[in-house]
């Protein structure tokens, strides 16, 4: 078991460690926004690098910062049942839902998008338009990462879940 408190751990920190850094984006995303708006309508200038930039953020944020929020467990959950619940059954509930929900979710994903990312890899697929960003490939490739950092998270709950089951 010290092993896998240790790989908790681990993988905890990896998830705490993406998720704080890759949320500062949304203050980013908020400059830029204002940004682009004031030079639209204040000077009718506009960079379709610095639109799509937002973009690009907002999906970081969305698929990189998954699995910190499944580690603080700031989900969406329906609570009705789940908040009466001992800590064994809640325990019970958590490995049953990473098993049979997410996990199953997860590796549907990998599967279904494996070809999708690697054929902007092999293509370097950039931006439809000429002045925007050409790296749609790296964007596309988040949607592995997010599909991995929730798979180990999971896999970090149901350790946390073993060791609560255990105790008594």
């Amino acid at each position: 078991m010290d092993f896998l408190n240790f790989l908790k751990t681990k993988i905890n920190k990896i998830n705490q460690f993406i998720g704080e850094l890759v949320s500062w984006l949304t203050l980013i995303m908020v400059i830029i926004t204002a940004l682009v708006v004031l030079l639209r309508y204040g000077f009718n200038v506009g960079f379709i690098w610095m639109q799509e930039s937002v973009r690009f953020m907002y999906a970081a944020v969305f698929l990189l910062c998954a699995g910190y929020t499944f580690l603080e467990d700031k989900h969406v959950r329906v609570d009705v049942f789940y908040l009466q619940m001992s800590k064994r059954k809640k325990a019970i509930v958590d490995m049953l839902g990473t098993l049979f929900l997410l996990w199953p979710v997860c590796i549907t994903i990998l599967y279904f998008s494996w070809n999708y990312v690697l054929n902007s890899w092999v293509q370097f697929e950039g931006s439809l338009e000429e002045r925007g960003l050409h790296l749609v490939y790296i964007m596309k490739t988040f949607m592995w990462c997010f599909s991995i950092l929730l798979i180990l998270q999971g896999f970090s709950l149901i350790i946390k879940c073993l060791d609560s089951l255990s105790k008594k």
